[in-house]
């Protein structure tokens, strides 16, 4: 049975002004196994070492080569559109006629 992966751009980070980290592309292993506690340490863990593995590709067709070319079954997520700033003034802190 062929892994499946999907192929897909990060959102832009909380922390981030800009969108530097989110011009590549991800490729990431779609978990095979459930987490299962460790009778031990109580962390959760699996055998699943794929889930593990992010691979980073400059463009959504190399990401979807590399998927072809080692015969995944991929899905690719597409980014919503961002809405446009909407451009802001600071004079307009002081109109006369702003709602407070």
């Amino acid at each position: 049975m062929p892994q499946q992966v999907r192929i897909y751009r990060p959102a832009k980070n909380a922390m981030q002004s800009g969108r530097a980290n989110t011009r590549r592309w991800i490729l990431e292993f779609e978990p095979s196994d459930r987490k299962e506690p460790d009778s031990l340490m109580g962390w959760n863990g699996s055998r699943d070492t794929q889930s593990q593995v992010r691979l980073r590709f400059d463009t959504q067709e190399q990401a979807i080569a590399h998927a072809e070319r080692e015969g995944y079954v991929y899905v690719v997520i597409e980014d919503k559109p961002a809405k446009a700033p909407r451009p802001k003034n600071y004079a307009d802190n002081f109109r006369f006629d702003r709602v407070a």
